[in-house]
């Protein structure tokens, strides 16, 4: 009798186990780590479509450059994940800017902006590049003048916002277009919603290591795998301060903020400073605990045989949905 107990208990545990998904080669996604829900706009003001399209139109015109010749998409390529394939990016005049350019994703539920994260939001943000002489050029009081000789923006943000156009009402455009590029039908987020074919074998082995051994969940958490924190990550040039210009001390010192990992595998090359031009190069740094000795206390020598570094990189790869976004055609400047 009583090994009749004891086999319809294990059973019950083996069947429970099974239907819960506890097993070693589907492994769980913790609850902390799923997809993003609704988009959370700022005081719960949704932004219309025509705002939004017009945040569009803005995107993509070179008019908002000093010479005309760049836009925001131009370093912000949507084919490439929004970001340009480029070390470092080429600015309106030709120069390089410092640092690579960093991917445009899920940026509605990113509370820092930049690799320094100097700004807090997307309309802080939105001006930055805009009107900086080393990336777009455009000087601050050159703007709205510019944009006013274009018949479709003054018609159109006059219809959107009841200050029309102004300052204000071109980086809200600008940050609504943004907040609406959202990345949430990757092959992960279906294997999170249960669909376990989502997922080949490889990419499941290298999401059991993202979560465990190789411990990348320790800053890339969250439903857009960041930790929107700054660490060191032991890279060998140290020369650039990152979060240390913003909040000086030596614990920031040459510190940036973890990138999403979504669309990943759109955007290299990698790093604030383009220096990794693969995800299999990416991966290999970690595995061999960064190249320098001063970095987070985070980093460390991971251990990966050739075989889980090529899992993860699986794995990094089906984070990836592309953002598709149909380019405008340009509005005319008046006759």
């Amino acid at each position: 009798m009583r090994w009749r107990i004891a086999a319809v208990w294990a059973g019950l545990v083996l069947g429970a186990l099974a239907l819960s998904g506890a097993d070693d080669s589907y492994p769980l996604v913790p609850s902390d780590i799923g997809t993003p829900g609704a988009i959370p706009w700022p005081d719960g003001e949704v932004a219309t479509a025509a705002q939004i399209d017009l945040g569009r139109q803005l995107f993509f015109d070179p008019r908002l450059s000093g010479t005309g010749t760049v836009s925001c998409a131009t370093c912000h390529d949507p084919a490439k994940g929004f970001a340009d394939g480029l070390v470092r990016s080429v600015g309106a005049r030709g120069q390089r800017v410092p640092r690579h350019t960093p991917a445009l994703v899920n940026l509605a539920w990113t509370t820092v902006q930049f690799w320094d994260g100097r700004t807090t939001d997307l309309e802080q943000q939105a001006l930055g590049p805009i009107t900086n002489p080393l990336e777009m050029d455009l000087p601050r009081e050159r703007l709205i003048p510019r944009l006013q000789r274009v018949p479709g923006y003054r018609s159109g943000f006059a219809v959107a916002y009841p200050e029309g156009l102004t300052e204000t009402s071109v980086t809200n455009a600008l940050a609504s277009f943004e907040r609406s590029l959202v990345s949430r039908h990757s092959p992960f987020d279906r294997y999170a919603a249960g669909e376990r074919t989502a997922l080949d074998p490889a990419a499941r082995r290298g999401l059991a290591l993202f979560l465990d051994q190789a411990n990348c969940v320790a800053c890339h958490r969250g439903p857009n795998f960041t930790n929107q924190s700054f660490h060191n990550l032991g890279l060998r040039d140290q020369s650039d301060p990152g979060r240390a210009a913003i909040m000086p001390g030596a614990t920031l010192q040459a510190a940036f903020k973890t990138p999403s990992l979504r669309n990943i595998a759109l955007s290299a090359p990698y790093f604030h400073d383009g220096s990794a031009a693969t995800l299999a190069e990416v991966v290999a740094f970690y595995n061999r605990g960064g190249d320098s000795d001063v970095k987070s206390p985070h980093i460390s020598a991971l251990g990966l045989s050739d075989e889980e570094q090529r899992d993860l990189v699986a794995f990094l790869e089906a984070l990836t949905d592309p953002m598709v976004v149909e380019r405008p055609t340009l509005l005319p400047d008046d006759p």
